[in-house]
């Protein structure tokens, strides 16, 4: 009797100080370092002892041996990925091991919406800490990323496509506009192509018609019928007298205020369509999928003009006479409106 509960209390021993063991060599959390994070970088290729250097070295865990340890009773050692990792709480060898088994990276989102240029495009860039809004312009003017497509490519302006990229804290300028360009060839698909080119129009002139709807308009059900007042005005050898093309050269001159006044309707640039025939030599913003295929697949409409309604539609119109009542409708009587309105408000 007495040898067996020897033998149990042996155990129990055994088992207490296996428990304890594993607590505090694979469960128990460790924050070594100050700060409120830690940012470590797995190169490509790094054996596990590097990585239980990193690891210790930035204070993630409490030392090599332990995380080592930990690797081969967990049996992830060839699982670990590559990449930046944030450690931001104290966490145990076994949870920083599931971590980077699981790949988890440290990535930041940020959203490039439809219609910006690439200075805007910059500026967005350089506001979410990536870098230098000069170096996505330089990235940018790497025309040759889609000369394969478009040889009169000298910038990427419409070529950079708008969507929500993850990135890397590290990432460069230049890795992120290969990336955009990617995401460009993937929405221009042989459909959009095909379509465009059965109407005449190279990829160049179709990424600058689209640029164009993006900017007229956000409401996607309208893109094809403002392609189609585009498309028909160019079959007739009618001037495009599109607004956001004005802007355009004046923000490439360091001439727009941010109002579009009567006088800038002159401006001479060949990106002024009231000025000068035809498309504009380029695009002037990023067009998404939608306006691409619109512009490749007007629709079957006849009509020519189209004014804003206030309300983030438009009025279309296949005559001048049919466009001035819209005119009228919605811009003179909408504005007279909208003044009476607020001189009453202000007795």
């Amino acid at each position: 009797m007495k040898k067996l509960l020897a033998v149990v209390v042996v155990f129990l021993l055994v088992a207490v100080g296996a428990g304890a063991w594993f607590y505090f060599n694979i469960d128990r959390p460790y924050k070594g370092y100050a700060a409120a994070e830690q940012f470590v970088e797995i190169p490509q290729g790094s054996g596990s002892a590097t990585i239980a250097r990193r690891l210790a070295d930035a204070g993630v865990v409490q030392d090599v041996s332990r995380f080592r340890i930990a690797l081969w009773v967990t049996g992830s050692g060839r699982r670990l990925q590559a990449g930046e990792y944030r450690f931001d709480r104290p966490m145990s060898p076994r949870e920083v091991i599931d971590k980077i088994a699981r790949g988890d990276v440290y990535v930041t989102p940020i959203t490039f919406r439809e219609g910006l240029t690439i200075r805007q495009m910059a500026a967005l860039y350089a506001s979410r800490g990536f870098g230098d809004a000069r170096e996505f312009i330089a990235a940018a003017s790497r025309g040759e990323l889609v000369q394969d497509i478009d040889p009169a490519a000298k910038d990427l302006e419409g070529y950079l496509f708008p969507d929500t990229y993850t990135l890397p804290r590290k990432t460069t300028a230049e890795q992120l506009v290969t990336r955009m360009v990617a995401g460009f060839r993937k929405a221009l698909s042989s459909d959009i192509v095909d379509a465009a080119a059965a109407k005449g129009l190279s990829v160049r002139q179709l990424v600058t018609l689209a640029s164009i709807v993006e900017k007229e308009t956000g409401n996607k059900d309208e893109r094809p019928l403002v392609a189609a007042v585009y498309a028909n005005r160019l079959k007739i050898g009618m001037g495009l007298q599109c607004d956001p093309t004005v802007i355009y050269a004046l923000e490439r001159a360091g001439r727009y205020d941010g109002n579009l006044k009567r006088e800038d309707l002159q401006f001479d640039s060949p990106y002024n369509t009231y000025r000068y025939a035809g498309l504009p030599p380029g695009p002037i913003a990023a067009p998404g999928r939608a306006s691409l295929a619109a512009a490749a697949s007007p629709a079957g409409v006849p009509y020519l003009y189209f004014v804003s309604k206030n309300d983030g539609s438009h009025a279309f119109a296949e005559t001048l006479d049919q466009h001035n009542r819209n005119v009228q409708q919605y811009q003179v009587q909408y504005f007279r409106d909208l003044r009476k309105r607020g001189s009453g408000a202000s007795h």
